[in-house]
């Protein structure tokens, strides 16, 4: 579904991302984890067509982004760093905009608003207006108009943030339920959350790939919690 291939970005004489390599194939939930300034967001921009890339390739359900942009980004649900939106919109309205820009048929908007309202649990606030939402009702809106058209692909910057403990559990079940037939990338800094909903994880830090496998397997990579464990291998990556 996603494949990376020697992933450079440069901001003059700054690397950001360093040569970075992935497949990510549909039903994985891959956790995106690193430390602040790691490449992550930046990463992912890239794969959402945002920005461009210094070099390399990125290959979308075997379609080059940079060829096949409009394409792509209807394959994808995208969910950025700080969740922006509208905020004089009020909510309803805001994810009424936001299906008929992604070309939902008129007679299947209300249903997928409806779908996304019940999932996210936005009932209490559909008719507010989203600048006075709090910090987690803003992620959750965020949350549902990536989802809204049903996309193939997910890709989610710090998905939680924000969240109370159990508007937390809420958004980690509801990703694990709608996986099993999309592909999921999830930016989190949160090894918990990495356990909790993530079939695998990568780490990365300073922009090169460090670790790429099971979310056990890295646990068991090291002694101690998964803490523990991040910080020695982001740690080994620059000594």
């Amino acid at each position: 579904m996603i494949e990376i291939k020697n992933l450079y970005k440069n901001y003059d004489d700054i690397t950001v991302v360093d040569n970075l390599s992935l497949k990510i194939e549909k039903g994985e939930v891959l956790g995106f984890l690193g430390p602040n300034g790691a490449g992550k967001s930046t990463t992912m921009k890239m794969v959402t067509g945002f920005i461009e890339p210094t070099s390399g390739e990125i290959n979308i359900k075997n379609l080059n982004i940079k060829d096949c942009s409009i394409e792509v980004k209807k394959l994808i649900g995208y969910l950025p760093e700080g969740a922006p939106q509208y905020g004089e919109m009020i909510v309803i309205d805001f994810l009424y905009f936001i299906a008929k820009i992604r070309g939902l048929q008129k007679n299947k908007i209300m249903d997928a608003i409806n779908r996304v309202i019940e999932n996210l649990s936005l009932q209490d606030v559909i008719n507010k207006r989203i600048e006075y939402l709090s910090k987690g009702f803003k992620r959750r809106v965020g949350i549902a108009q990536a989802i809204i058209h049903d996309p193939q692909i997910l890709i989610m910057d710090e998905p939680t943030d924000g969240l109370d403990p159990n508007q937390k559990y809420d958004v980690r079940e509801l990703i694990k339920k709608i996986s099993s037939d999309k592909t999921i990338i999830i930016s989190t800094h949160i090894l918990e959350e990495v356990e909790a909903v993530c079939t695998r994880a990568a780490i990365i830090s300073k922009g090169k790939l460090l670790f790429d496998d099971t979310p056990k397997n890295l646990k068991e990579s090291g002694e101690g919690n998964l803490d523990d464990v991040f910080r020695s291998i982001t740690m080994g990556s620059s000594s």
